[in-house]
């Protein structure tokens, strides 16, 4: 449940732009992925230690037809190493205690975890985090293939420019 996360973490995550609270955790509402943020009591005692979850589509749940073994193989490692990169795109220093990439069924599943001092700045990081998932696996789309549900969305907004941008081409 929410009222089990530290007060400071709660308060920052309740007052954070695009972070609702769920009930059991908070999602991250700024992509069309699953994205949730937990936060604990950390050894430490000025910080707290961050979950962030992201669930996103494996390339051959989001493609029609069959995609061979290399492109799979080459997709998941590239993504797992661009995913590695993710504090680059925060505006303060974060050092990962963790990273977890892992398929579950049709799921990949990313985990990042981090300690921070300030709970405002730490939910900031949570929703960069969450989108940097979104932006990797965008950028990591495989020319060539028809594109179902999400990824056909997110590449529809890309060369359209979303809803208010200019038409450009796809993101690569």
């Amino acid at each position: 449940m929410t009222e089990q996360t530290p007060t400071a973490a709660r308060e920052a995550f309740e007052t954070a732009d695009a972070i609702d609270a769920t009930g059991d955790r908070y999602r991250v509402t700024s992509t069309p992925f699953d994205g949730w943020v937990e936060a604990a009591e950390a050894d430490a005692e000025w910080a707290l230690q961050y979950t962030v979850t992201v669930e996103v589509p494996t390339l051959q749940s989001v493609t029609e037809g069959a995609v061979g073994p290399a492109v799979l193989d080459g997709w998941r490692d590239t993504l797992e190493r661009r995913l590695a990169d993710a504090p680059g795109a925060t505006r303060v220093s974060v050092d990962l205690d963790s990273l977890d990439v892992r398929e579950v069924a049709d799921t990949v599943v990313v985990e990042y975890v981090f300690t921070l001092g300030s709970p405002d700045t730490a939910a900031a990081v949570a929703k960069t985090f969450v989108e940097y998932v979104e932006g990797t696996y965008v950028e990591g789309i495989v020319p060539g293939y028809e594109y179902t549900g999400v990824a056909a969305d997110l590449l529809s907004n890309a060369q359209s420019g979303g809803a208010e941008g200019e038409r450009g081409g796809t993101p690569l």
